[in-house]
């Protein structure tokens, strides 16, 4: 697994294969090295301070975008996490990176399924999810935080897609994409439902202009957390573009302000009592 070596000292890398699905899944899970954060019970699943409202223990699952994205573009923000005492996992979906399969026959169904093997698989049963989805996996966070409901402890959406129910299902060299091209078929997406059901601490990071999501997409997933019961952030990213875990491992300020928001909480809620509507913060 080429160029997923620890940027720093507080991190240790751990690979591992999930079986699922008919695929081998590629996965990496980072722990905090001895010492490695400094609050309260540092070490695996311990919250360090600032970010005792997730309690303890709780891992970070983050989860690439489609097309060329892998889980090698998400090494340094896992080894942030880690940094600050939060263990983090990530998987290839099939199709991707060092996994089996091909992209054409991956769908929004056998993602949800094979991001739930792995965490069945990689995350202990007593951990609190903190789930991070890039782009299209934006919806896989809906699927999951509706199937792992009050084990969820936070979200956070990266220039975040949603799609139609009917393309749920659909192989993506199978017609997915005459479905999500037909104007407003994401209006009908389960995955606005699922975020209007949220609970736990949500971030919504975003570029000023995505160039690949519509903009009434955006709105559409802010105005579904900002009327959920969710401690809601959005953040935007003047100088960022759509791929924003590129810009993350490219940016390590912009790491820490988005992972400030998702594990500490925000600047106007630093321990995590609820907050009123969405904090709307520029970087």
């Amino acid at each position: 697994m080429s160029g997923e070596q620890p940027p720093g000292g507080s991190a240790v890398f751990e690979r591992f294969v999930v079986e699922c699905d008919g695929e081998r899944l590629s996965c990496v899970r980072v722990v905090p090295a001895a010492g490695a954060g400094a609050g309260r019970g540092a070490g695996v699943g311990a919250a360090v301070e600032g970010a005792h409202d997730l309690g303890a223990p709780s891992t970070v699952v983050v989860m690439h975008g489609a097309g060329n994205g892998n889980k090698g573009r998400l090494v340094e923000l896992m080894s942030d996490c880690a940094g600050r005492g939060f263990p983090a996992c990530a998987l290839d979906f099939s199709g991707h990176g060092d996994s089996s399969g091909t992209l054409g026959e991956l769908s929004l169904e056998r993602r949800f399924v094979q991001a739930r093997a792995v965490v069945d698989a990689g995350v202990p049963a007593d951990h609190r999810l903190i789930m991070v989805g890039f782009s299209m996996s934006g919806h896989t966070v809906a699927d999951l935080a509706a199937h792992y409901g009050d084990r969820v402890r936070a979200i956070g959406l990266c220039a975040p897609a949603v799609y139609a129910a009917e393309a749920w299902s659909v192989p993506f060299a199978a017609g997915f994409t005459g479905i999500i091209r037909a104007p407003g078929s994401w209006r009908r997406s389960p995955a606005l439902d699922a975020f209007r059901g949220v609970a736990a601490r949500a971030v919504l990071a975003t570029p000023v202009v995505d160039e690949v999501i519509p903009e009434a997409v955006t709105e559409a997933i802010a105005a579904a957390l900002g009327a959920s019961a969710a401690r809601f952030t959005r953040l935007v990213f003047p100088r960022a573009g759509h791929k924003l875990g590129l810009w993350f491992r490219a940016n390590a300020a912009a790491r820490a302000e988005f992972l400030d928001a998702v594990l500490a909480g925000s600047p106007r809620d630093p321990d995590g009592e609820p907050g009123v509507g969405a904090d709307h913060l520029v970087h």
